[in-house]
């Protein structure tokens, strides 16, 4: 259906509907919107045309009913994860963790080294973008006037954030659609681990030696950082940690075992939380509002990636993600998957891996982990290039900006070849990965 006007009309809705996406501040106009029409209506046209031309609209059904199955695994999957990161942010468990860096009074090292390394060490379960929100606040806490400081740190995290994402299942939606999708186990992604620990590493050291001297400077007359009341955990949050990472083992164990969807595991994981919240009302009388923020802030996420993913289902049913396909029949899937790393930077990493799913080329288990590395840390080459550059930008509003990346942007670069370096030797040369 490529050299139909059904699908004209479906790549230009995609492309208006992207730049609407990308250009988001500038019309005020939330990127869910856009992302839902243009999903939805594709599969309309889709429909129109084959009315239109007395066809059988079976094949349709048959593919919307498998696209639904889709992305409500992933839907139900960051349904849960957002629950239970929100209830953490409520119950002021990433605010106690923010004030107790101010309390240690640390440099400007180390506090680069710091985020860096819990930005690199919390994403794997707490999503890139929430990772990188919560620690660019962190930095706009901890030092409002030095902006080179701000700079550096803000590249920092999110190198460190999506670098940490892209060997966890849970720790990128790109790699989410991966695991869900069967292209590879859950200690597959774990072998990641070298190439993407190893490749910040070098990024974050090369950015370190342009890091200015000294210390914060907003501290009170005691030479202390200010501390307010209302730094400590709220009752019940501990205990969501430990619920977290139940939710996590079962998540796993459900999938991998049982061979049921990941998300059974998670919806398990929110039931438990559910009584656990009933708990916590009945014994200390306090009340976790956990669905109302959800309701303000992250629907608009769910309902974008809802749109997204139907909008690239829609084209890959219409025969232009076979085309675009054909180029792991000219080329090697390894350089194949190195270009869509870098692409990744210029277009978002969820509809372009979910792209590269629906495309389904034949490659090995080791090819699918390449493609999940290079998508998730390639992103961090342009500012805007991921969800957490984008939403940092955001946080550091005219601090962190375009021009300030790419400033530094060949530290990024070097740290993604240094990366796929590290793949190449442990996984082509050395073999050492998980062997089914």
């Amino acid at each position: 259906m490529t050299n139909t006007l059904a699908g004209y009309a479906s790549v230009l809705l995609f492309i208006i509907a992207y730049l609407m996406i990308s250009y988001e501040e500038k019309i005020a106009i939330n990127k869910s919107k856009p992302a839902l029409f243009a999903g939805t209506l594709i599969y309309v046209l889709i429909a129109w045309h084959y009315v239109f031309y007395g066809l059988d609209i079976a094949p349709v059904k048959e593919n919307l009913h498998h696209l639904i199955v889709e992305i409500a695994s992933i839907y139900f999957f960051l349904f849960v994860a957002m629950t239970f990161i929100d209830s953490l942010i409520e119950r002021g468990v990433f605010e106690a963790l923010k004030f107790k860096l101010l309390q240690k009074g640390y440099n400007y090292k180390k506090l680069f080294w710091i985020t860096g390394f819990i930005a690199f060490f919390l994403s794997p379960v707490a999503d890139n973008l929430t990772t990188a929100l919560v620690l660019s606040t962190v930095l706009l806490t901890l030092e409002h006037h030095n902006r080179q400081f701000l700079i550096l740190g803000a590249i920092n995290v999110v190198v460190a954030a999506n670098a940490g994402g892209a060997w966890s299942p849970f720790g990128d939606i790109t790699t989410l659609m991966v695991w869900t999708a069967g292209k590879g186990m859950f200690s597959e992604f774990l072998f990641l681990f070298p190439a993407s620990f190893i490749g910040w590493l070098v990024t974050a050291y090369l950015l370190s030696k342009y890091l200015p001297d000294g210390s914060p400077a907003d501290k009170d007359n005691t030479g202390a950082c200010k501390i307010p009341e209302n730094a400590s955990i709220k009752k019940g949050g501990i205990g969501i940690v430990f619920l977290g990472i139940i939710t996590i083992i079962l998540s796993v164990t459900i999938h991998q075992v049982f061979h049921l969807p990941a998300f059974w595991g998670m919806m398990l994981g929110l039931a438990l939380f559910g009584f656990y919240s009933s708990y916590l009302k009945k014994k200390y009388k306090e009340r976790i509002w956990i669905y109302r923020r959800m309701a303000e802030v992250e629907n608009d996420t769910l309902l974008f990636f809802f749109g997204l993913l139907a909008a690239v289902s829609g084209l890959s049913y219409l025969g232009y993600i076979a085309i675009a396909a054909n180029i792991y029949n000219i080329m090697d899937p390894f350089w194949v998957n190195i270009i869509i790393g870098i692409v990744s930077a210029i277009i978002d990493n969820v509809p372009l891996m979910f792209a590269v799913l629906k495309a389904n080329p034949v490659m090995d288990t080791t090819q699918w982990m390449l493609v999940t590395l290079t998508a998730g840390i390639g992103g961090s080459l342009i500012s805007f290039g991921s969800a957490a550059g984008v939403g940092v930008m955001g946080k550091l509003r005219g601090i962190y900006t375009v021009g300030a990346h790419m400033k530094y942007a060949w530290t990024v670069a070097l740290g993604y070849m240094i990366s796929i370096g590290i793949f190449y030797l442990q996984f082509e040369i050395l073999g050492f990965h998980f062997s089914r």
